[in-house]
């Protein structure tokens, strides 16, 4: 799954795993899991964030093949958040073909910048009971109140306007060269991703069928 942060590919990763019963694995799952189960290679991954460092690709990817590896992925998966650029892509298909795998589609949640920022800077959370509201689409009751529990609503860091646009301008400078990378390879398929969820969700489960 390919798309801008606040694009909505982690909901539709979620769907495509629940309709095909299919693992939906993401990078920052597995480093969990790995650290937080003691794994050789979460104690590799360890040292490397001890120091501050970035986990080397070839780190990743071995621990993603652990992943894949696994009986639950013998009908597929879907991978969302990585490879974040083209060198992790290069390495992901190394070892994908050592392993006589390979990445079948990429799906590319397409959605205009000014409208992730609109989406997510207009986002309003509960920090008591975590109900999420919207300025625009999800209003509550009495403004800036949760519906819930009466609590005053507040507004994520991730969310705020100047840190959306520098996750945006990360994501074109790092992962939007992907897209090109894919479609060289005739695996890109883009949808969408201003319409209704649903309408997203439609266009995808049409294009898995091909």
């Amino acid at each position: 799954m390919l798309g801008a942060p606040g694009a909505g590919k982690g909901t539709q990763a979620d769907i495509i795993a629940a309709k095909y019963e299919i693992p939906h694995i993401s990078t920052g799952d597995i480093f969990r899991a790995n650290l937080k189960e003691g794994t050789e290679l979460g104690k590799k991954a360890q040292v490397y964030m001890d120091r501050g460092d970035l986990v080397p690709d070839e780190l990743t990817v071995e621990m993603l093949l652990d992943r894949v590896a696994k009986d639950d992925c013998k009908k597929g998966y879907v991978l969302d958040g990585f490879p974040r650029n083209i060198p992790q892509a290069e390495v992901l298909d190394k070892e994908l073909s050592a392993h006589h795998d390979a990445v079948d589609y990429c799906i590319n949640v397409d959605v205009p910048d000014e409208n992730i920022v609109t989406r997510m800077s207009g986002r309003r959370s509960c920090p008591k009971c975590g109900a999420i509201y919207h300025i625009v689409h999800i209003k509550p009751d009495k403004e800036g109140i949760c519906d819930k529990c009466g609590t005053a609503l507040t507004q994520r860091e991730d969310d705020r306007e100047e840190t959306v646009r520098k996750r945006l301008a990360v994501y074109h400078e790092q992962t939007a060269p992907l897209i090109d990378y894919y479609e060289k390879k005739g695996l890109l398929r883009t949808v969408d991703g201003t319409r209704d969820m649903k309408k997203v969700t439609e266009q995808i489960f049409s294009i898995l069928k091909d």
